[in-house]
């Protein structure tokens, strides 16, 4: 008897440790693909990348990056000093970013 709840509390032990490793935070509302208002920029934030094209005809801009609280940091290839977005609004469909030259686009999806 002894042997068999043993058995069951590791047994319950793993199922909650398997269930844990598996749970998912779900998708973060600010990624995916993103275009301002004025349709001069498009932004695509993946799970580890920032991705900044302009209209102009010039290779987009691809960095790393890490959020903190409502700011994002991105970098080349980690390298310092970040470059800092604000993120002042966020929902489903509009997302408003302060730029480090305190320029404030609004991005539609």
């Amino acid at each position: 008897m002894k042997t068999l709840a043993l058995i069951l509390v590791h047994l319950a032990g793993a199922v909650m440790l398997f269930a844990g490793s598996c749970s998912h935070a779900g998708n973060s509302p600010i990624k995916g693909k993103w275009k301002s208002k004025d349709g001069s920029t498009n932004l695509q934030i993946t799970h580890n990348k920032f991705i900044e094209a302009g209209n102009d005809g010039h290779d987009p801009s691809t960095e790393d990056y890490f959020m903190k609280g409502d700011t994002i940091f991105t970098s080349f290839e980690g390298n310092q000093p970040y470059t800092k977005f604000v993120v002042e609004k966020v929902d489903e469909h509009n997302l408003t970013l302060l730029y480090p030259d305190s320029v404030s686009v609004e991005f539609i999806r």
